[in-house]
Formats: C-alpha cells, sequence, structure tokens
C-alpha cells in the first residue's frame, strides 16, 4: 500500500448513486459500491481524475452525487496507489464517514451520457 499523497491532492471526490448516498447519511457510513467491495477498499479521485472515472464508470447512469471529502479527513486508512495508466489515487480502506462530507452536488449527464464534472475540479 502506498501512502504518500500527491501535493495537490488536497481533496477526494466520490461519484456515487443518489440512494446509495441517503442510505450512507441515514447509517452514518458509506460501506462502498459493488466494486468497492469486492476490491476491499473505497475507490476516490482527485479532481483532475474525476473526468476519466466519470466517462470510464458511470456513463448512462443517473441520479449521481458527487460528494467530496478532505483528503486528511479520511485519515491513516486512505492510501494513494497507482491505477489508470499508474496515476495515484485514492483508495479508502475503511468506510466512508458521511459526516465528514464536505459538499454533495449533484451531476448531470451530457450528451454522451456521461456525467458532467463542475469546472474548476476536473
Amino acid at each position: 500500500m502506498t501512502s504518500n499523497r500527491p501535493i495537490a491532492a488536497t481533496f477526494a471526490y466520490k461519484i456515487i448513486d443518489a440512494s446509495e448516498w441517503r442510505a450512507a447519511i441515514a447509517a452514518g457510513n458509506y460501506k462502498g459500491s459493488a466494486d468497492d467491495l469486492r476490491d476491499g477498499f473505497i475507490h476516490l479521485s482527485t479532481g483532475p481524475q474525476l473526468a476519466g472515472t466519470a466517462a470510464k464508470f458511470f456513463r448512462g447512469q443517473r441520479d449521481l452525487l458527487l460528494v467530496e471529502f478532505r483528503s486528511e479527513d479520511l485519515g491513516t486508512e486512505l492510501a494513494w496507489e497507482p491505477s489508470r495508466g499508474g496515476e495515484l489515487f485514492p483508495h479508502l480502506y475503511a468506510e466512508l464517514p458521511a459526516n465528514k462530507a464536505l459538499s454533495v452536488r449533484p451531476l448531470i449527464l451530457d450528451e454522451n451520457g456521461v456525467p458532467i464534472i463542475p469546472e474548476g475540479l476536473a
């Protein structure tokens, strides 16, 4: 497990189905998507990684939210590990604490069905 955070990676983001986020708020924590549970950690992205994540994994999915977290608030269970193209991605080896969310934004789809990432993040 790699732990060195890229210097500019102050924030980590999770694209999540709105109903899953509502359940996480009710429970206090997000246990992860089917992919997260399979892989043993919660997949997160930095701002510049979001567009690629949205296009690769969330095309055609509606009712998505973008949830923002401060990387340091996720504790020592947050690891920075190589993924797509060897780039370091934030992976959380714990449940995602709903009360640590800084913002929650709805995502709309573009004409190709890809979630549009808010300006300034990608």
